[in-house]
């Protein structure tokens, strides 16, 4: 095991807008239409929300507009706001969310690949438990989201996974959850938690109860071991309800916050 390291993946957005821009492209009228796991919306609305996000992070980060809100709980203000663009979008027809993804897309990737991943982030990740965080780990951050909503397109549509230079850095980015979601297991020190995925990416990650839980790259002889198939363990941070088909060895009160792990707002 070693010390887990930055995940530097500003690179990796270009590919994945291009992606997203062919598939888009290719969809029918109907599969516009087709509905996702992303609750009530369709796949026109998780384009949209595409949009929205790119389009928040452009105006508050990058252009320092920031209006005064009254924000009481983080999950429930975002998820606010991201209906009420979704409502709106409804409007907007899919060649105009393909131009508007088209340009703010880019806009965005040029931004992410101007920044200072070792400065610290504007807004921390919360999900992982930090106050505050580095650029890189809210860039990664932002990868995430995007990934995993162009694979609820791709799902809805029946179009191939986009695994291949992504889904190695996404499950990278939502295991440095794993301390956080630990934190109430009351443990003693040495003890240590091992998830390993396999299958399209074969990775290891164990966190260790030291002063506090602590992540490592790399498998442990564990107090616990936890693992997924890779394409079931994306799915599962990202609170689709799915079976979890995981094999634990070891303490199974251990695996249980790790099956139950969220890794998204």
């Amino acid at each position: 095991m070693h010390e887990v390291e930055p995940i530097l993946v500003a690179e990796r957005f270009a590919p994945l807008d291009a992606a997203l821009l062919a598939l888009l492209r290719s969809l029918t009228p109907d599969e516009w239409h087709a509905p996702t796991v992303a609750g009530a919306w369709t796949v026109t609305d998780v384009a949209a929300h595409l949009l929205d996000t790119a389009l928040r992070r452009l105006s508050l980060q990058r252009d320092g507009y920031l209006r005064p809100v009254d924000i009481n709980d983080l999950a429930t203000f975002v998820n606010g706001i991201n209906a009420d663009w979704v409502s709106v979008a409804r409007r907007i027809s899919p060649a105009i969310l393909i131009e508007l993804l088209a340009t703010y897309g880019a806009q965005l990737t040029h931004y992410l690949s101007s920044l200072d991943p070792f400065a610290e982030a504007q807004w921390s990740v919360s999900w992982a438990g930090e106050s505050t965080s580095r650029q890189w780990l809210d860039t990664a951050r932002e990868l995430t989201e995007r990934w995993h909503h162009q694979q609820q397109i791709r799902d809805a549509t029946h179009r191939e996974p986009l695994y291949e230079g992504f889904l190695e850095p996404v499950l990278d980015t939502f295991v440095r959850a794993m301390p956080y979601t630990l934190r109430d297991v009351d443990a003693p020190e040495g003890t240590s938690v091992t998830l390993r995925v396999t299958g399209v990416v074969d990775r290891a990650w164990t966190a260790v109860r030291e002063a506090q839980w602590t992540l490592y790259a790399g498998a442990a002889s564990a107090t616990c071991t936890v693992t997924l198939d890779a394409d079931r363990a994306w799915r599962l941070f990202t609170r689709q309800r799915i079976a979890r088909d995981a094999q634990v060895d070891g303490d199974p009160s251990l695996a249980s916050p790790i099956l139950t792990m969220v890794s998204v707002i």
